[in-house]
């Protein structure tokens, strides 16, 4: 049994944000409240980005002021793409972290944030430091972190340079991210330890996508390389609607849930408030 508890990232905003029907706030508002009664470590609930670029996420300030965290433990976490949004994002101090999508593919890196590679590593530094001064947090993705369907550059040395950029920049926590599936057993176990072995004082987590085929051999392989930090979403809805991954999903948690229960794992998770959002979810994805 891990000594080190094991921390659960549940992604409704990244299961959402790709539904063409907008989602009224209130049923948004009323299913991320059952979330987080469930009890997990980090709730990923909204986004600081451009309404015309995901204009699911465009009620983000107005759902966050209807959430009751007067009974729980969850820390909240918005993504943001650029400056301004991390400047919107750090007014809220009901906010714990800021997510960032660093891509090492400068394709997608222009792609999803507007920005090259350089410019986004200005953005991070900026982020880390509006994150100082607000006692927020940043995380910041390795996005394209197993390969990329764009023909740029990449390989195993590729993604541990950029990761010694990042904490280098002083980023603690780093997320693996598998924006469009590609990733396998083999490629995580070949570079989730390194990077946990190399990079001691920062939390490495990992963030895939994939066919619901797949997902318990890639959890299993995270999970043996010793990461502590899952991103997972309610019965594996969503993806990234920027990568266009119409056929891989995010990693499904009520499988992550199996696992780590099989493993001896305590995720003091309340599952009659997971079974209610659950159920709740079937007027969300339809």
């Amino acid at each position: 049994m891990s000594e080190n508890k094991f921390k659960l990232v549940e992604c409704p905003r990244d299961a959402m944000q790709g539904l063409h029907d907008f989602v009224p706030t209130e049923l948004k508002s009323e299913y991320l409240n059952l979330l987080l009664q469930a009890g997990f470590d980090t709730l990923d609930f909204g986004s600081f980005v451009s309404p015309k670029a995901i204009p699911q996420m465009a009620d983000t300030a107005e759902v966050l002021a209807s959430l009751d965290l007067s009974s729980t433990s969850t820390k909240l976490l918005a993504i943001v793409a650029n400056l301004r949004g991390a400047e919107d994002a750090v007014k809220h101090e009901q906010i714990n972290y800021l997510g960032f999508p660093f891509s090492i593919s400068e394709t997608f890196q222009q792609r999803n944030t507007n920005s090259s590679i350089n410019q986004s590593l200005n953005t991070v530094e900026d982020m880390l430091s509006l994150c100082e001064r607000n006692n927020k947090t940043a995380v910041v993705y390795l996005s394209m972190g197993f390969g990329n369907p764009y023909g740029d550059d990449w390989n195993d040395e590729i993604v541990e340079k950029w990761a010694d950029v990042l904490v280098q920049k002083g980023v603690k926590i780093l997320s693996l991210a598998d924006t469009v599936g590609v990733s396998t057993p083999e490629k995580i176990k070949n570079i989730l330890p390194k990077l946990i072995s190399k990079f001691s004082n920062t939390e490495i987590g990992i963030h895939l996508h994939s066919t619901p085929a797949e997902r318990f051999e890639k959890i299993e392989a995270a999970y043996n390389s010793g990461v502590k930090r899952i991103d997972c979403a309610l019965k594996g809805f969503g993806g990234c609607p920027m990568a266009a991954d119409d056929l891989t999903g995010n990693i499904a948690t009520e499988d992550v849930i199996s696992y780590l229960n099989s493993k001896g794992e305590k995720l003091n998770l309340n599952m009659g408030k997971w079974d209610e959002a659950i159920a709740l979810s079937a007027q969300i994805f339809r």
